[in-house]
């Protein structure tokens, strides 16, 4: 194993069960699963298939000899070849009729599809659960002023649960993508070689409604309820980009979150779990790395570039089909499905225990505040008969010159300033009676009830069997 190269997607990234969905024992187990299924429906439609040859299949859907599988591969060169051979090893009664007018792809876009449905069902689950953290994160901190930021500059004030809202509509939007893309699938069905069926219409001497019926018969015994209704050899290649488009979304979002907390945890604001005996650095022992947030943003960039894979692919299929679509799809569909996995198992790692501090959030924000602040001052300057304009100006020049000592090293001394300024009329007590938080954060605590009752909610109660996993960051 030490001397083998394997994906780190599979090895430090991924979970178990996304791992195992794309192993090669599920894969080749659900090329059986399609061959008995095509073999049940031709029999149903009164072709000559036993029942001894079926359950000699069925018994054997798992029981895969892969050195047998390789070695007839190396000397067909073909896989769906090998695999015919090696099944037919264990349900010898059943050879003669397995894949019977059939084409290689019936296998293997067939598995894809039920791989692919498979694998938006636990990404599914995964950002459901993500989002039922944030929802808990949101309305813990809901009330939690804390400096807003446009362009990585010291705007308004928000909420700690206001900002969270942010992400947590973008999961939202990823779940919505994820049931659509379900939603969307099809079997690839009984097509035959480019498509025509005519394999199988000779099979039913011609019976166009027997063939119809077969490709029906098929898709349900799939778990589908319907078929895309042409293709060529292979199924549309343009479903890929619609699911690799869905996971890169999911890239998209988790990098928004991710870069976010890297630069709370550098304000020593939120930081993300850290063990005990967790690592920052090798070198600097006080370091407290966001390791999480890190490895999401690095994932996600790959993750976000996948759809050009199935882009370019889709792009160039001449006619019914060429196959340099196989070798790339290999890569893409399962390295994309594990990156999204892996990246929603890190997000959900985070919002199971993030750290927040108050102290600091508070701190940083008087800091700001009496520049946010200096509106309401000069309003109340007026109210008590101040001249509007001449109060602009000596706030106007207090603001800059304390601005230019916080930018030396010093302390925001405005409010002093501005209160030892006859034009100003006020003392310190009675302007910091002005800077009452509730006033600077707007509806944002309303806003996060709102949304979390409104919009997330809804979403939580639909997908209700799919809550409470926990995250499983191995590395």
């Amino acid at each position: 194993m030490s001397e083998t190269y394997t994906s780190p997607l599979a090895e430090r990234v991924a979970t178990p069960e996304m791992v195992r969905l794309w192993s090669p024992q599920k894969k080749f187990s659900t090329w059986r699963r399609c061959w008995v299924a095509l073999a049940e429906a031709q029999q149903e439609l009164g072709l000559d298939i036993t029942a001894e040859q079926l359950d000699e299949m069925r018994a054997n859907m798992d029981n895969i000899d892969f050195d047998a599988a390789h070695e007839f591969e190396r000397e067909t060169r073909h896989d769906v070849m090998a695999h015919i051979h090696a099944y037919g090893l264990v349900a010898p009664e059943a050879k003669p009729i397995i894949h019977l007018g059939a084409t290689s792809c019936y296998v293997g876009d067939n598995t894809d599809l039920i791989l692919i449905r498979e694998g938006l069902e636990l990404l599914l689950t995964k950002a459901v659960s993500v989002l039922d953290r944030l929802a808990v994160f949101a309305e813990k901190w809901k009330n939690l002023p804390t400096l807003g930021y446009t362009h990585y500059q010291p705007a308004q004030v928000v909420t700690v649960g206001k900002r969270a809202c942010l992400w947590a509509q973008d999961v939202i939007f990823d779940i919505e993508d994820l049931e659509e893309a379900i939603a969307r699938l099809r079997c690839r069905g009984v097509k035959g070689t480019t498509g025509t069926q005519a394999s199988f219409l000779a099979l039913f001497d011609g019976d166009h409604e027997k063939v119809q019926r077969l490709d029906q018969l098929v898709a349900e015994k799939l778990g589908f309820d319907s078929s895309y209704p042409v293709t060529g050899q292979t199924y549309p290649r343009k479903v890929d980009t619609h699911v690799l488009r869905a996971l890169a979304a999911i890239g998209e979002s988790v990098h928004k979150f991710a870069s976010d907390m890297r630069l709370l945890q550098n304000l020593k604001e939120i930081e993300e779990p850290f063990e005990k005996k967790q690592v920052g650095s090798s070198a600097m022992a006080y370091k407290r790395n966001p390791m999480r947030s890190e490895r999401a943003c690095a994932l996600a960039r790959f993750l976000m570039v996948s759809p050009l894979h199935s882009e370019f692919t889709t792009a160039t299929q001449w006619f019914e089909r060429t196959l340099d679509d196989s070798a790339i799809r290999r890569l893409s569909l399962p390295e994309a499905f594990l990156a999204a996995d892996g990246i929603l198992n890190l997000y959900l790692s985070i919002m199971e225990d993030p750290v927040v501090y108050p102290k600091v959030i508070e701190k940083r924000l008087w800091a700001e505040l009496p520049f946010m602040a200096t509106e309401n001052i000069i309003m109340a300057g007026v109210k008590r008969g101040g001249d509007r304009q001449a109060l602009h100006e000596a706030v106007r020049l207090h603001s800059q010159e304390a601005a230019a000592q916080v930018k030396q090293g010093g302390d925001n001394d405005l409010l002093d300033r501005l209160a030892a300024d006859p034009v100003i009329g006020m003392n310190r007590a009675e302007i910091e009676g002005i800077l009452d938080l509730e006033a600077f954060v707007g509806r944002a605590p309303q806003q996060v009830s709102q949304f979390v009752g409104d919009h997330v909610q809804p979403v939580l109660n639909r997908h209700r069997g799919r809550l409470g996993q926990r995250s499983d960051v191995r590395v």
